[in-house]
């Protein structure tokens, strides 16, 4: 049975791949001989044609109708009317293809994180090379600073720590070891014998040969990953698209019926009956929908930037979020912080609580017994922690950050909770042992402004015990193990602080054998965010279920859920559970447990694709990489703009600008609005289009001429839709809009009591025209005074059915204004009808006459008419819990 890369051993790894020696590296003619066969290490990166991004933003069922009605009335010779459809389809094609030429390359930011130079031994020389010439049995010299050039076998280290959390969502920097490893099941946070393209190191230095390069690498299937995954239709895009095609077909079919049928009846002449019938499909095809839609989309997106610090990146997908049930999400630096921090500190006599979270040393440390004192033991413990210590804080601007060790990082910040930055301890260092993976420990030798000498020691608590067990002094190991347990079931890290009065210059492994005193343990955990709890609890609250996906082990994940409050029980699931399960138990797996702990980047991909088999429409959070490939394939990728990699940002389909992940429920929110406000749009838009059809095809059916012009069915269409519609844009979120469970995947956008009001609606606002127009005749007005009184009934009767349309809460309450700029876009639709009315050049353009007082009297009374019904059934609803 092959083995795989770290279940081989130093001897076997220099013996698969062929390598003479390990200081003399690879030959000239091997390396040659490797190039033609791997092909240099880099990846390969496929970019869509420009021309191909603006084609398809064509592909839209929408968009087909609206050409079909650019090309209808321009065969009609309406020239004005097609160039106006035509500036629809096209700036909606230019929007999209905007959002999509702008979005920066995911593969391309892949492929920038790999390595530029590598230090190679080859023809027993070290020496730098280009990273993408480094071939598989390559010997690579590693050191702090260097990102790791290809996938790598660790065969020397020496101190050696790398940082991975971009790739495995671990926290610190991995220790790494020669060692064989194994279990086949490895996860790939635990590799340690192992190192990774894109990585980079921390500490200390080593050698690896190369094991993979280019896509054969960690970083190279994730490439893959995100190059082979297929980006799904939005739920509201799928919805219009099927609405699009039934409207389409409604449409059609009747306007061949109704051509048929006059056919036979021989009333009118071939080419007056094929203009009729073209004009039934040109006032039926609603126009103002994409561009209405698009709009409301648009100006969520604008809304979301400006002050619910999110980018969306394509227009549906902000839409997208109000459908969601699932969120699936990165644990390090989405829900925490991805900052080790001090929480619990336990002395032989006092515990403290440590407040504040993250590098800021903003917080206090308070004691749990108040009447024991042992501020002298605290101050030794905290000055233990900072000088034994390699790494430094960094205030950036209006953040703090560390260039070293999490861990050690979480000291610096515990002492300036205490002491104020940039105050230190008073101590000369002399000497100083960095961590090793073998001892688990660092000590640093100091001296203090007396000439005293101390050694400080931090490290595992294990190996101190054993050095405090080494002194005379008596130690409780009952009282220190039980807080150790204690401490590790919360999921926290333990670090052990000790110090010794010594009289050495320099530090020698034998000091240790003469014991140590304990100062006491640190419980350091990555804290979650503060915000983060509460947003959840809303989340649960809208029915949006949240899981999280993570490479840390279970213990420390179950932890953070628990505090999170992710479920009322939490159940847990490991990447290899999930890689030894069939698919119908991955599915149920991934339903059923609310943590994923030590998962690879394919596990996070596979629960995405389980969860989206199971129906639901779900969102990735995430920051790293190792993200990349989920964050594309959900339905709606979020990626964190301040932490996040610009692989993962590039992946996404919305980036929280704050890294806030409270966000999330505010962006929920948000989607939810703008879904109601594009369905009450569609809701408002149809019955109106329809009836125009439905006046022109009853007008058919009856024999007699057309009331109305094709220029009055564009002016209704298009003009009373980019006024009256847009009041939708502004239309604020119904109460109780978060206690609302998601809708339900597959369900269309329309239900059979909104096609019943389109339907009833439309065939009211028809029947009313046509009777007030048929009447003015009778009383011997022209018909084109009779048309214009037929085209201010139709835009009356949509003000007074927006009243209606616009809120679940019956129209005459204060729910009718709660939408200012409503009325605002009322008025301007009535100054434009009164131009249309009275104005020469617009009577001239659109066949139009003066009316008078009796034609708005008229007018005004359809529209009420139109209200009082649909507010009637609206009742009749509400009464029935409809």
């Amino acid at each position: 049975m092959n083995k795989k890369e770290f279940q081989l051993s130093v001897s076997e790894t220099i013996e698969q791949y062929q390598v003479p020696s390990i200081d003399q590296g690879l030959d000239e003619a091997q390396v040659t001989e490797r190039l033609e066969t791997y092909g240099l290490n880099q990846l390969a990166v496929k970019k869509t044609a420009k021309w191909r991004l603006l084609l398809r933003q064509f592909h839209n069922t929408i968009i087909y109708i609206l050409i079909f009605s650019a090309i209808l009335t321009l065969l009609m010779g309406h020239f004005s009317d097609a160039v106006i459809i035509g500036i629809v389809v096209l700036v909606n094609a230019l929007i999209g293809y905007y959002q999509e030429a702008n979005a920066s390359d995911a593969l391309e930011r892949i492929k920038e994180m790999l390595s530029a130079e590598a230090t190679v031994y080859r023809n027993g020389i070290r020496q730098d090379i280009p990273a993408a010439e480094v071939v598989p049995g390559d010997v690579v010299f590693l050191e702090a600073g260097d990102n790791v050039p290809a996938d790598l076998r660790i065969i020397e280290a020496d101190n050696l720590r790398i940082q991975e959390s971009a790739l495995t969502g671990e926290a610190d920097s991995v220790e790494k070891i020669t060692d064989t490893l194994v279990d086949e099941a490895t996860p790939l946070a635990e590799q340690r014998n192992l190192a990774f393209a894109s990585t980079s190191v921390t500490s200390g230095s080593g050698k690896g040969i190369v094991i993979a390069t280019g896509a054969n690498t960690e970083i190279g299937k994730i490439s893959t990953e995100v190059n082979q995954t297929e980006e799904r239709k939005t739920p509201l895009m799928k919805e219009i698209d099927g609405l699009g095609k039934g409207i389409t077909y409604v449409i059609m079919g009747v306007a061949v019926l109704l051509f048929i049928v006059s056919l036979f009846q021989q009333t009118y002449a071939i080419s007056v009956l094929s203009l009729a019938v073209v004009t039934v499909i040109v006032g039926s095809i609603p126009e103002g929908l994409p561009a209405t839609t698009s709009v409301v989309l648009a100006m969520g997106v604008s809304d979301m930037a400006k002050n619910k610090h999110t980018i969306i990146k394509t227009l549906p997908a902000v839409e997208t979020l109000g459908s969601v049930d699932v969120i699936a999400t990165d644990k390090t630096g989405t829900l925490t912080k991805n900052e080790m921090t001090v929480k619990d500190i336990v002395l032989a006599e006092q515990e403290y609580e440590v407040t504040g979270d993250g590098y800021a040393p903003v917080g206090v440390i308070r004691p749990k017994q108040e009447d024991v004192y042992t501020q002298d033991i605290l101050q030794l413990f905290l000055e233990a922690g900072y000088e034994a210590n390699d790494t430094v804080l960094v205030p950036e601007g209006n953040h703090w950050t560390i260039n070293g060790e999490p861990t050690d990082g979480s000291f610096l910040t515990l002492y300036h909770k205490q002491f104020a930055y940039p105050q230190a301890p008073a101590y000369q260092e002399l000497d100083m042992l960095p961590f090793d993976s073998d001892n688990r420990y660092m000590a640093k030798l100091v001296a203090n402004p007396a000439g005293e000498r101390l050694l400080f020691v931090k490290g595992s608590p294990d190996k101190l015990f054993e050095m405090v067990q080494k002194q005379a002094a008596p130690f409780d190991e009952a009282y220190w193990t039980g807080h150790v347990r204690r401490l590790s079931a919360e999921g926290k890290r333990v670090v052990a602080v000790g110090y010794q009065k010594v009289s050495i210059d320099h530090i020698d492994e034998t000091i240790f054998e003469q014991g140590l005193q304990l100062l006491g343990i640190a419980g350091i955990i990555d804290p979650p965010r503060e915000e983060v709890i509460a947003s959840l609890k809303e989340m649960n609250q809208a029915g949006v279920q949240v899981k999280m996906i993570t490479g840390d082990h279970p213990l420390t994940a179950k932890a953070i859920g628990e505090k999170l409050g992710l479920a009322d029980e939490i159940h847990v699931v490991t990447g290899a559970e999930l890689d030894q399960m069939s698919e119908a138990e991955f599915q149920d797996a991934a339903l059923t447990n609310q943590v994923f702990a030590r998962t690879t980047p394919k596990n996070k991909l596979d629960i995405i694709r389980a969860l989206q088999a199971k129906g639901k429409v779900t969102a990735m959070t995430g920051d790293g990489v190792n993200d990349a490939p989920a964050l594309k394939r959900a339905d709606i990728g979020v990626a964190m703009g301040i932490s996040g990699t610009d692989v993962a940002k590039d992946s996404a389909d919305m980036i929280l600008t704050d890294d806030n992940f409270g966000t999330m429920s505010l962006a929920i929110r948000e989607g939810r609005r703008i879904y109601d406000n594009i369905k009450k749009s569609i809701l408002f838009l149809l019955p109106t289009s329809f009836a125009e059809g439905l006046i022109i095809a009853f007008t058919i059916m009856m024999q007699k001429e057309l009331p109305l012009q094709a220029t009055q069915l564009l002016w209704i269409n298009m003009v009373s839709a980019i006024t009256i519609q847009f009041a939708f844009i502004f239309e604020p979120a119904e109460s109780g809009i978060m206690n609302r469970k998601p809708r339900k995947t597959g369900n269309k956008l329309l239900n059979r009591h909104d096609i019943w009001q389109m339907a009833y609606v439309s065939i009211l606002m028809a029947v009313i025209s046509l009777i007030a127009h048929d009447w003015l005749l009778l009383q011997g007005v022209s018909e084109a005074v009779a048309s214009t009184m037929m085209v201010n009934i139709v835009v009356l009767s949509k003000i007074f059915y927006l009243f209606n349309i616009r809120t679940s809460a019956p129209a005459f309450s204060k729910a009718s204004f709660t939408n200012p700029k409503a009325f605002v876009i009322i008025g301007v639709m009535l100054v434009l009808q009164l131009l249309l009315t009275y104005v020469p050049f617009m009577q001239s353009a659109f066949h139009t006459e003066d009316m008078s007082l009796i034609g708005w009297v008229i007018s005004a009374a359809s529209g009420m008419v139109v209200l009082l019904v649909t507010e009637f059934d609206k009742w009749l609803r509400s009464r029935k819990n409809i």
